[in-house]
């Protein structure tokens, strides 16, 4: 399968090398789509080295350059070209632009845009007082209705890295990995 691996502002972020490899190892090309919050945590991993560029970023989206016609529109090429779009780890703040449709990144338009008949498949990452907020669960339950294939890998129990104890670290790599693999595309 074609993955985008969108990344987000969450300290779940430096698991994103080994996230990569396994997705990799088991057969899938990958694209990671970072946001600007996700870099602060992306400089502690290293992405493994690919023949193909691996790692985009808004940048990649609003050249400095500007748009001239008949260029590329990015978001929909990414959309395009991938079977999954798989968000890992799922910041509270992502989540709220999705569910609310805002587009003020590469990644929230890719996911704007996302063919909604295409797999969506979601690890949030968070501390547990936001994982439990009741916005979060209507927030998720919005994108429900508007996503047909929709996969949420709810996040674990374990001390966060704030050093709070409960809900919300992102799920194990090979747990998502898993279910990336259960979908038939």
């Amino acid at each position: 399968m074609k993955i985008i691996l969108g990344v987000t502002g969450s300290v779940a972020t430096v698991l994103t090398s080994k996230l990569v490899r396994a997705l990799i190892e088991a057969g899938h090309e990958v694209r990671v789509v970072a946001t600007k919050s996700s870099l602060y945590f992306l400089k502690q991993t290293p992405l493994p080295e690919t023949e193909s560029k691996l790692l985009y970023l808004d940048e990649d989206e609003w050249l400095e350059q500007g748009y001239q016609k008949g260029d590329n529109v990015e978001h929909i090429e990414f959309r395009t070209w991938a079977d999954v779009l798989l968000i890992a780890p799922l910041s509270a703040n992502t989540l709220a632009k999705i569910a609310h449709g805002m587009c003020d990144n590469f990644l929230c338009c890719i996911a704007r845009a996302w063919t909604k008949e295409k797999p969506l498949a979601l690890a949030p990452a968070m501390n547990t007082e936001m994982w439990i907020d009741p916005i979060t669960e209507q927030q998720l339950s919005c994108l429900r209705q508007r996503f047909k294939q929709i996969i949420v890998v709810d996040p674990i129990e374990k001390t966060l890295a704030c050093k709070d104890m409960g809900v919300g670290a992102m799920a194990k790599i090979e747990t998502i990995v898993s279910e990336i693999e259960k979908l038939s595309i």
